[in-house]
């Protein structure tokens, strides 16, 4: 008689074990990380490890495990560290990952059907439309994250201008007028990305000149508009930034809402992470006008700390969201009872069917910490940011390269005309395990960027940042100096200066 085969533990208590150690040596990891590197390179060992063969037979469980200890988890990219300033990325929580361990025990599909994570999902997109102001019952969906968000936002609005399913059905029609987007300069490069995808070509993305704060001129927005209607284009879409990706500049939403209106176009704004500023009193007036959108794209997983990935899109109007990708299928045919039941389901209004129970993690964070307190971690990354500013302002080498909206910090050294000490300066910092800004472009010159978007950056992590600025310009410049400017932990909030 043949054996059967599963895959669950031959041993229960042993895999208890085994797994209690690991989970323990997770909670050591986040709690003892102020005394690690922002970032340590894989090792030639490391990567040597993931350059083998595909294996036939399997390891014992404590094996594996060993293996992550070893190779895996010293060489994340350090988005949890209090000094990784790159990217806009989020910290995480302890919190969040005990969420994502009971999701994946769930292991629920949710694509649709009638079971629990379903309605959790929805309870999230009731909150979010509470949150931002819109109708009760606005419709929303978890993502992968917002460059996804915005795609699905760029094909409602299509549909929208299309006509109901006539696009889905036909295709693009040419002779229908050539549908024309807008958005500011500043914008991410993931719409431009959703034009192309969308075969709208991305030549029909207007980018409008910004301002001094980088913000969208409304002014040159009208006029394109208009140029384009005399020219027998159809102007369809503005899209508004909420923190635009360089800078964290947030366009005047409320202006662009009325040019909208007035134009009979769709608006959609794109808050990767500043839609959330909604939740704080303090910084919800900086995104007035959101509330006016058609839809919304954001993340949960950059200034609400979910582990990633979490992005979720919003739409004001759920018949529109559901016009733009619910399709006839037998075997997703609904029932009045039982599994099967329920009317609209996540995969009417996406196009994933497989998707993850993403949503326990937002409603554990959520539930957990509520949102006056995830709100003053945004207040909180806000003041750090206007801290590193002052610094900065007041600093004999440094200037900084664009204003601070919000908590993004653009900055270089003074006389750096083509930004290779901005350049050296973050690559020193990283190789260090100092801290870890990012680069951009302003203007067509390198510049540092620091997104600090960390619950866990206090003053303490900008002061020591300012020590190592310092000293990596020293370095970069090959100029004397006393010291390595590292910083090592030494109390909640506190730093000391080590010599090097």
């Amino acid at each position: 008689m043949t054996k059967p085969v599963d895959l669950d533990p031959e041993d229960w208590e042993a895999f208890r074990a085994e797994s209690h150690r690991a989970l323990d040596s997770m909670i050591d990891y986040l709690r003892d990380l102020r005394s690690r590197p922002v970032w340590t390179p894989p090792s030639a060992k490391a990567k040597a490890r993931f350059d083998r063969a595909l294996p036939a037979e399997g390891r014992d469980f404590s094996a594996v495990l060993e293996d992550f200890e070893r190779y895996i988890k010293p060489f994340a990219t350090g988005n949890i560290h209090p000094m990784f300033m790159g990217w806009v990325q989020g910290a995480g929580t302890p919190v969040g990952m005990i969420a994502e361990m009971l999701a994946a025990g769930m292991n629920s599909n949710c694509g649709g059907r009638n079971h629990i994570a379903i309605d959790v999902e929805r309870q999230i997109a009731k909150w979010m439309a509470e949150a931002f102001g819109f109708p009760a019952d606005a419709s929303g969906i978890f993502v992968t994250g917002t460059s996804m968000a915005n795609f699905l936002s760029l094909l409602v609005a299509r549909d929208q201008a299309y006509g109901d399913r006539d696009v889905r059905l036909n295709g693009l029609c040419a002779q229908r007028g050539q549908l024309i987007a807008y958005a500011s300069r500043e914008v991410h490069n993931c719409v431009r990305q959703a034009m192309e995808l969308a075969g709208l070509g991305a030549r029909h993305l207007r980018l409008i000149p910004s301002d001094a704060n980088r913000r969208m001129k409304v002014s040159a927005l009208r006029h394109a508009i208009a140029a384009d209607r005399a020219a027998g284009f159809r102007p369809f879409l503005i899209v508004g930034t909420a923190g635009t990706v360089d800078t964290g500049a947030i366009d005047p939403l409320d202006r662009l809402a009325d040019v909208a209106h007035t134009e009979d176009m769709w608006f959609h704004v794109d808050g990767a992470f500043g839609a959330l500023a909604a939740l704080s009193p303090k910084l919800k007036p900086l995104v007035k006008g959101l509330e006016r959108a058609d839809s919304v794209a954001f993340d949960f997983h950059k200034w609400l700390h979910v582990p990633y990935d979490a992005g979720f899109f919003l739409v004001r109007d759920p018949k529109a969201h559901k016009r733009a990708f619910a399709a006839n299928a037998a075997y997703l045919s609904r029932a009045p009872r039982g599994l099967a039941a329920g009317d609209t389901w996540p995969c009417d209004l996406g196009p994933d069917l497989s998707r993850g129970f993403r949503a326990l993690k937002a409603w554990m964070t959520i539930e957990t910490f509520g949102t006056k307190k995830l709100a003053e971690c945004m207040e909180q990354c806000c003041r750090m940011a206007q801290r590193l500013e002052a610094w900065i302002e007041q600093s004999e080498n440094f200037m900084m390269r664009a204003p601070a909206a919000l908590n993004i910090v653009c900055f270089g050294v003074k006389g750096d005309d083509d930004g290779s000490l901005a350049r050296e300066i973050v690559m020193e910092l990283h190789e260090r395990g100092e801290a870890a800004p990012s680069l951009t472009i302003l203007d067509g010159v390198p510049a540092i960027r620091a997104a600090i978007i960390n619950h866990r950056t206090h003053e303490g992590d900008i002061d020591a940042m300012t020590l190592y600025l310092d000293a990596a310009l020293r370095r970069a410049r090959k100029e004397p100096h006393d010291f390595g400017a590292l910083v090592e932990p030494h109390g909640p909030g506190k730093t000391r200066l080590s010599e090097d």
